[in-house]
């Protein structure tokens, strides 16, 4: 299964053919947004391991992770020691340069997931 591409990109909206939204998980076949609430993540410490979880159970062997437009978004220790773990390649950058780079990831038809913060 292909990865859906992001469309479009702007403060607070991320376009895919899955949907709009203001934060997105993403991952071969599918998507939907990212809603913080169900794993308690904010901004610091960051990603949880449970926000990988869905996008590792849907077939992503590649994940991108954002760190929103200024960077503000951080990624916990423990969730970069569960995807090394598993032998998943990971990159974490500002959000324009992860959406570049998993649209490439996905155009090449790898099987990609992202976690996407469309604001700071």
């Amino acid at each position: 299964m292909k990865s859906p591409l992001i469309d479009d990109l702007e403060w607070g909206q991320i376009t895919t053919v899955v949907g709009n939204f203001k934060d997105a998980k993403l991952w071969p076949g599918g998507g939907r947004a990212w809603d913080w609430t169900e794993t308690g993540t904010h901004h610091s410490p960051g990603i949880q391991p449970a926000d990988v979880e869905e996008l590792l159970d849907n077939g992503s062997r590649i994940i991108v992770l954002s760190q929103g437009m200024w960077q503000k978004l951080k990624t916990k220790p423990e969730t970069l020691k569960l995807l090394k773990h598993k032998d998943i390649i990971t990159s974490a950058l500002k959000t324009k340069a992860a959406v570049k780079r998993y649209n490439e990831l996905a155009q090449e038809d790898k099987p990609v997931g992202g976690l996407f913060h469309s604001t700071c």
